[in-house]
């Protein structure tokens, strides 16, 4: 596979939309829950898309129940909770499996181009890949790196 527009995910309505829809626009797609102790960063990575949508970036949110039970079962409940907490009001999606048996096939895609440093698996809530204009997974940024330290790497994808 080439880039991440080879394809296509669940939105939360159920419908399946192709990753193409977003070529030429640089990407951060990030596997999010909403009760883990990263929870705050719904706030910086709003601010990012807010900051950086002009020139083409989005955010595309992925709610994963993968580590702990922390995140609702019903997605509306997910919304919800993200739009009040956080005015999140970039693309979220339906929520997918970021590791064991049933991954979603883009996170493994995602993860055979960005490694992490102790594991090639996604390790918790709030992992965060870059893609470039081109469908490219440039950089993987741990869970606990704050969404505003990634913008220097954003700077150099939006040119």
């Amino acid at each position: 596979m080439g880039t991440i527009y080879e394809f296509s995910v669940k939105k939360i309505n159920g419908e399946i939309q192709s990753m193409e829809d977003y070529k030429g626009k640089p990407l951060i797609i990030v596997n999010t829950a909403s009760k883990c102790g990263f929870t705050s960063q719904f706030k910086e990575l709003q601010e990012l898309y807010d900051e950086y949508k002009e020139q083409g970036l989005v955010v595309l949110g992925f709610p994963s129940d993968n580590f702990k039970d922390q995140e609702f079962d019903d997605i509306e409940k997910t919304l919800e909770f993200c739009e009040i907490n956080f005015g999140v009001n970039f693309p979220m999606f339906a929520k997918v499996d970021v590791k064991g048996d049933n991954t979603e096939p883009l996170f493994t895609y995602l993860i055979s181009q960005q490694k992490g440093v102790l594991t090639k698996s996604v390790k918790w809530n709030f992992t965060k890949f870059l893609i470039d204009r081109k469908g490219n997974v440039v950089e993987r940024f741990a869970p606990q790196t704050s969404p505003i330290k990634m913008k220097n790497a954003i700077s150099r994808v939006i040119q």
